[in-house]
């Protein structure tokens, strides 16, 4: 620092000045938790004794004694599997639709983005047990044409899991977002040479927008297979993880082995398990992305 400065005009010491408040909410809300929640899988801590170290106890118990690990990590790679495909087509499929000048454009992208905002609270979540319950809205309009069911479909164990999948489908308005403003960034006169040549729709479609997408829907994969393997309030509030298990997402079970039955060094050890499957993916689809995601050169 020269003769005559303040430490305010070294720009790199304003930087972290202007990055402190959120450095102090890093450390505190996410970094410091973390690191006690790592120390606390290795222990046998239930919130009302001093953690005890019991070394891999906790992680061998899971793989070969909780007869709910399984099912329920089975369950939640169903859903990912389903749900994500399903909403980034329709995102895309939605998206499509509004990158066209019409008349309230505006309003339909606001319309469209409104259950991503809302879709995954309890309040929406209480409103869609009671559409697919016994005494549904869809209960109802089965039986005025003569279609009586003995069980909902939230109470069959084939259909209650594809209740929560549709309710995550709905939640699609970010994606088509990202999608939307994908689109306007790919160049007109691509378009424009592909009508010259003579090309149709699926042509135009397959050879151009989707690969000028593709760093899009990588982005959005990412996102949305993270969000979906976190899956808790719908699964929670809908049905709690039944009927028999069908609906038990991993990250339900974990809070039921930390709140109902107060293991909590266990459930730690849950959280880290669920932190390197989610790792290993995204890891998976960064090594894939030089194979099938286009950028363009500069």
């Amino acid at each position: 620092m020269k003769k005559g400065e303040s430490l305010l005009d070294n720009p790199k010491i304003v930087g972290y000045l202007m990055i402190t408040p959120w450095l102090i909410g890093f450390i505190v809300i996410y970094f410091i938790p973390m690191i006690a929640s790592l120390v606390l899988s290795f222990t046998n801590y239930t919130m009302l004794n001093t953690p005890k170290f019991v070394g891999l106890d906790n992680f061998k118990r899971m793989f070969t004694q909780d007869a709910t690990f399984w099912p329920s990590l089975g369950v939640t790679f169903y859903y990912v599997f389903a749900v994500v495909p399903l909403r980034l087509a329709f995102a895309l499929f939605v998206a499509m639709l509004l990158n066209s000048k019409r008349k309230f454009l505006g309003m339909y992208r606001a319309v469209f983005y409104i259950p991503s905002l809302i879709g995954g609270s309890v309040a929406v979540a209480i409103i869609w047990r009671q559409m697919f319950g016994d005494k549904g809205v869809l209960m109802s309009l089965l039986a005025l044409v003569g279609v009586y069911q003995k069980t909902s479909l939230i109470g069959d164990t084939s259909t209650a899991i594809w209740t929560i999948i549709i309710l995550g489908v709905w939640q699609f308005g970010s994606s088509m977002l990202i999608f939307l403003a994908g689109l306007k960034q790919i160049p007109i006169y691509l378009y424009e040479a592909a009508k010259m040549d003579g090309a149709n729709s699926a042509q135009t479609f397959f050879k151009i927008t989707l690969p000028m997408l593709t760093p899009i829907i990588f982005f959005n994969l990412i996102l949305q297979i993270i969000n979906s393997f976190k899956a808790f309030t719908e699964s929670f509030i809908i049905t709690n993880g039944g009927p028999m298990n069908s609906t038990l997402f991993f990250v339900l079970n974990l809070y039921k082995r930390a709140f109902a039955y107060n293991q909590m060094g266990y459930s730690c050890a849950m959280a880290w398990i669920l932190v390197l499957i989610m790792g290993a993916f995204t890891l998976l689809l960064f090594r894939s992305q030089k194979r099938w995601v286009y950028y363009e050169k500069k």
